[in-house]
């Protein structure tokens, strides 16, 4: 069927490209002057009938008779002298072309495409799925075929944070049920490239919590382990997460990372209720808002959702990440915090550079700016509002706040 209704279509496409080409090509090889022939033709039948119904005079009949005969002649004289052209060139390569293009289309579907696929209906799409689903690959298997990381150069490090690094590691080693300690050594682990020393620390954060987990705690974990595995969630980061949401079922780093899950074994409609309803809570500066905005409309559409739209941002919503959202973010895994956080900033920063902005958001783009470790644009914007906010220190105020907290004034 597939293939009738292609050939079908195909056909009609071509008639439709080549009809008016071949219905023009007579009209294309007869000379401008046979056309003037027809009209001083048709003038002087016109002529005839005027001085019949006594429209005209018999003299002015005769000297409109002399006037079109002499341009009958030049005509007559011009349509001698024309080449007959004969081909109908255009037509003929009009066609060529189009018969190239739908060869070299089925010898691309032919080398690329799968001919011989049968229809699969929506039930056997679902088994599939499933069957991707329960042939994940393990934690271990999918950490050994992720991409190797390179590993810090202590060489490259500030001395002093190395020495601090050094001193964190031997500390917990003496006392390895010092939460405080271990969550520093998550986080700066982390920050160093060196997922293994975090995620083993993040575990034993979570055995820490004996019984009753806290749900920050699994998701940290989560975090690591599929950051570990190159992105994918494999069946033991899943159980991490289903734990996180027993913990604390409103979680939404955790439901956001289901939706993922979901995703990547080929079953949106799993996803997008999960994605749907994070988007309808918010808050807009929420750090998975912008990756779920950019994708739901396609997910719905995957999901069979056809009538679905999704909602404009509120008018009132500051842009860009604030505090709340880019500590939130820091239980996602690595690529998509990066991504969020830097997309939110992105967004901001060329929104106040083309539109401006209010001095709240010329602060929380300072902020943001500042937490990524970005100084010199942190000062560049804070100069910036300067000039644009001059002579209002009310305006001003919360902009110098943000420079302050940031280190940019002394």
């Amino acid at each position: 069927m597939f293939w009738i209704l292609s050939a079908a279509l195909t056909l009609i496409v071509g008639l439709v490209i080549l009809l008016p080409a071949w219905r023009g090509r007579g009209a294309a090889d007869r000379p401008v002057a046979a056309y003037d022939l027809g009209v001083y033709r048709d003038q002087l039948r016109e002529v005839d009938r005027d001085l019949e119904r006594g429209v005209i005079g018999a003299e002015d009949a005769q000297r409109l008779r002399a006037e079109i005969g002499r341009k009958v002649l030049d005509a007559d004289k011009r349509l001698s002298a024309a080449a007959p052209t004969g081909t109908h060139g255009g037509a003929w390569v009009a066609s060529a072309v189009l018969v190239a293009l739908l060869a070299g289309a089925f010898a691309l579907y032919w080398r690329e495409g799968v001919p011989g696929a049968p229809d699969m209906p929506i039930a056997e799409r679902f088994a599939a799925a499933d069957a991707a689903y329960r042939a994940r690959p393990s934690q271990a298997e999918a950490e050994a075929a992720a991409p190797a990381r390179a590993a810090p150069d202590e060489a490259e490090l500030d001395p002093d944070y190395v020495a601090l690094m050094r001193q964190l590691r031997e500390a917990v080693a003496r006392n390895p049920e010092d939460r405080r300690g271990l969550e520093l050594l998550v986080t700066n682990e982390m920050r160093l490239g060196n997922l293994p020393a975090a995620r083993d620390a993040a575990e034993r954060l979570v055995a820490l919590d004996g019984d009753s987990p806290n749900a920050d705690d699994l998701m940290r974990l989560a975090s690591l382990m599929i950051d570990a595995a190159g992105g994918i969630i494999t069946p033991e980061a899943e159980q991490v997460l289903v734990r996180a949401l027993q913990a604390d079922p409103e979680l939404p780093q955790a439901r956001y990372l289901l939706g993922v899950l979901q995703i990547q074994n080929g079953r949106p409609d799993r996803a997008f209720p999960l994605w749907r309803r994070l988007l309808e809570e918010g808050p807009a500066e929420a750090p998975w808002i912008p990756s779920i905005r950019g994708a739901i409309d396609e997910l719905a559409w995957l999901a069979g959702e056809t009538g679905f739209t999704a909602a404009e941002p509120p008018a009132g919503a500051l842009p860009g990440p604030d505090a709340d959202a880019l500590e939130a973010a820091e239980a996602l895994p690595e690529d998509d915090r990066a991504a969020m956080i830097e997309s939110m900033v992105s967004g901001l920063q060329q929104r106040l550079a083309s539109q401006g902005g209010s001095p709240e958001e010329w602060a929380r783009l300072i902020r943001a700016l500042s937490v990524l470790g970005r100084d010199a644009q942190a000062r560049a914007i804070w100069d910036e509002a300067q000039v644009r906010f001059a002579g209002s220190d009310e305006a001003l105020a919360p902009v110098t706040e943000a420079a302050r907290a940031a280190g940019l004034l002394q």
